[in-house]
Parts: structure tokens; sequence; C-alpha cells
């Protein structure tokens, strides 16, 4: 390390040794909050019990090897949920601003265009993976488990060591302002009526210049209608009581990860509604929902029933659909199930 690198972190170093003993229960998420720094200057200070070496960009080339580590543990988070699952990257494509993972455990969307610098970390004997975004914010970590190949993760930390480890810079983020229409057109509704594929959304929010939030709103409650902040809660416990498998979607502006199946085991801690299974885990601050919508799209295979939750901002935080692959209809038990909270009928 330079003179210069070590002028920018032993001040970080100090400081968060500080919190750290007035706080040792919070996350070093929470203390970069409170230090007014990213989390991920404060990876590359090794504050605390961490000892980090950064990687050589980009994201792709070393997501392309992840495979080699064996089972480990995906986790993706945003301010108000966090998705951990457990398994193998298997059918990884990294494109140039896009890729994909698809295997049967760890399945992911990536959106590579925000992402910057990778560190191998090393926490107090825990070794993991940490991909950051120019504003020094995770967007995705990987962590070794007592199932993984430690030889593999230090050969990749060896090959894709960056020599020079020098201090990283940040951009903070700059709030775009919304240019969105603030209410949804007629024709909003023959177009939704018209999907044939749940992914032709996103597409038709941008053909009129909606948010999410504001389609729903608009488009009539047979297709969207908000309902209760508590009914995810609600969901997952009958999901678990009725065995039905279903599926979450957890992301950030960089990644959306996913998780398929039924889940037993739900536990409240304070504000976090827990799920809490050897594969899967799922930390939802409820506290934080301030628009729940049970939402239903046409498909060549039927209709596609979703259960979504909205920060004060209008984020999503958290997206759940009823387990099913394309070209598969979607399972009648989930459908009921959500058919069954709405107040108003639901198209079909």
């Amino acid at each position: 390390m330079t003179a210069s690198f070590d002028q920018q972190a032993a001040p970080l170093r100090k400081r968060y040794a500080e919190l750290k003993a007035e706080q040792p229960k919070a996350r070093i998420r929470n203390l970069a909050a409170q230090m007014s720094v990213s989390e991920m200057e404060l990876v590359a200070a090794g504050c605390g019990e961490i000892r980090s070496t950064r990687l050589r960009e980009p994201a792709q080339d070393i997501f392309k090897e992840l495979g080699s580590l064996g089972r480990v543990m995906a986790l993706t988070r945003n301010d108000w949920c966090v998705h951990e699952r457990h398994g193998r990257y298997e059918d990884i494509r990294a494109g140039k601003t896009m890729g994909i993972v698809l295997g049967p455990d760890i399945d992911l969307r990536m959106f590579f265009g925000g992402w910057k610098t990778i560190w191998a970390v090393n926490d107090g004997g825990r070794s993991s993976l940490q991909f950051f975004d120019k504003a020094g914010d995770a967007i995705h970590k990987v962590y070794m488990t007592d199932e993984s190949d430690k030889p593999a993760y230090d050969a990749l930390v060896e090959k894709y060591a960056d020599p020079a480890q020098q201090w990283p810079g940040v951009e903070p983020r700059v709030a775009k302002p919304d240019t969105t229409a603030p209410q949804a057109p007629p024709e909003l509704r023959s177009d939704w009526l018209a999907m044939e594929d749940t992914h032709e959304f996103y597409g038709l929010l941008q053909k009129h210049n909606l948010s999410r939030l504001t389609a729903l709103r608009g488009v009539g409650a047979d297709l969207a209608q908000e309902v209760g902040n508590d009914l995810a809660e609600r969901m997952l416990t009958d999901v678990a009581e009725r065995d039905i498998p279903f599926m979450c979607f957890v992301g950030n502006h960089g990644m959306i990860q996913i998780h398929s199946g039924p889940v037993k085991k739900l536990m409240r801690t304070g504000p976090w509604f827990n799920v809490l299974e050897p594969h899967f885990n799922l930390h939802l601050d409820t506290t934080a929902i301030v628009s729940t919508w049970i939402v239903n799209k046409p498909s060549k295979d039927g209709w596609v029933t979703s259960l979504e939750c909205f920060a004060e901002n209008g984020d999503m935080i958290v997206q759940f659909f009823g387990a099913r692959k394309p070209g598969v209809p979607e399972l009648s038990s989930w459908r009921e199930l959500l058919a069954g909270y709405c107040p108003l009928p639901l198209a079909a």
C-alpha cells in the first residue's frame, strides 16, 4: 500500500473502531452511513477485522469464473430487503452491459452499467468477493462456505489481484429528476391486455413514459389493485403453511436475485420478517413498505399474478410470483391465494 493509501485509510479505521465499540452489533453498511462514507471505502481501508484486496476490473471476467468456487452463498440486497441463496454459479453469461446466471439454485440478472470495484475480503476469517458500484455501494456479494472450494478462491484472487492497490475513488450518485408522466394514458390498458410475456412490461413503461407505480394506479383494479401493507408477511405465512412454491425477486440497480421453491421456517425479529431456510434466507423490513399491489398480467401461458411491495421513494422492495418456468401456466394454488386477498375480482 502507498503512503497516500494509508493517509486515506487510517482515519476511517480509527472512526470505524470507535463506532463499532459503541455499537458492536451494527453492520458495516449502517456504520458507513453514520460516517457519511461508502461501504466500499470501509472495505478498502481494512476497517475492523477486514483484510481486503482490490481485484482487476471488469467484473464480467471474474463472474465467468465463479463456478469454480463450488457451493457458495450469493447475497443481493437493497435498503429494505436482503436475499441470500446457497448454491453454485452455473450457466453464467456475462456480456458488456448485461448478464445472467441460470443455475437451479443461484438465479441472477446482472446490469453491469454502474458496476466498478471488486474486492476479495477476509472479515474475521470469512472470505468473500464483493462487487461495488461507482458510488461505493454494494451490488452483490459471494461468500465462501464450508462447502466451497477454498483453493479455487485463492487462485482466483491471485489471478485477478490488482498490482497497483491504489485508493479507490467514488462518484457520488446524483438523483435524476423524475420526468415520467404523472398519470397513465387510456392506451395503457389495451397495451397491457395485449402482452404475451411478462417481460414486455418494462417496454410498456418506456413506451408510455411511466413509473411502475403510476402504471399500477392507472390500469384498472382487475389488472392491478392496492392491498394492505401487511400482506407480504401474511402471504409468506400462507405459502409456508400450504407448501406453495413461489419465486422471490430482490434487487438493486445492478442486480436482481431470485429464489424459487417452497419455504417453511419463518421468524420475526423486530422490524424484520425473515425466511430462514438452510439454502435461502430473506430479511424483509416490513416497516419500510408503504405500498403493496397485486398485479395481474396476461401471457401466452395464461394470467401471471404477482405481489409487489414498494418503499416511500417508489422503488420496489421485493416481488413475489408463483414458481413457474416459461411455457408453463401459473400454479393454480398461487393464483387462488392472491385472488383471495383481492377486494375486487381480477381479470381472468
